[in-house]
């Protein structure tokens, strides 16, 4: 078993060198080859990714900029919408200050109508009971285009209150 036999070692060394030399053209081409374009396949797949992973971060920062536009479109939306209810407001509380004295010049008119009307009413009643009163003390029946010349004199001599 531990002899040294030189044939053998020849036909070892010569096997192997044929065996090495089928394995290198038959197998270890085709798998070194395999592995180089699993490699090439692993290496565009990163690269892949890695432009991928960059369209994404674009996509991010202009979504982050879209949104920043949108909260700033919204921001002035909102303020241009206060300012208009602000405006409406003040043009609401003009027209209902206007409606306002509107209403009160009206009341005022309307009283000074009707004090007016009862003034001359009551001037009118005073003249009648003035007239009644002379005629009974004076136990007299004037013609009434004489009384009224009396109650209208009368009435001129009072003052305007």
């Amino acid at each position: 078993m531990f002899d040294i036999n030189p044939g053998l070692i020849i036909w070892t060394i010569m096997t192997f060198i044929v065996l090495a030399s089928l394995l290198g053209k038959f197998a270890w081409r085709p798998m070194l080859q395999a592995l180089q374009e699993r490699e090439g396949k692993i290496r565009d797949a990163l690269d892949l990714a890695e432009k991928a992973r960059t369209e994404a971060a674009e996509m991010i920062r202009k979504n982050q900029e879209n949104l920043a536009r949108a909260e700033e479109e919204y921001q002035s939306m909102i303020r241009e919408a206060r300012s208009v209810a602000e405006k409406m407001k003040e043009e609401i509380v003009v027209k209902a200050q206007q409606q306002a004295r509107l209403e009160l010049s009206k009341a005022q008119d309307e009283i000074r109508r009707d004090l007016d009307a009862a003034r001359l009413q009551l001037r009118s009643e005073v003249a009648d009971l003035a007239i009644k009163a002379a005629e009974k003390i004076l136990d007299e029946s004037l013609d009434a285009a004489k009384q009224k010349k009396v109650v209208d004199a009368f009435i001129k001599q009072l003052p305007n209150n």
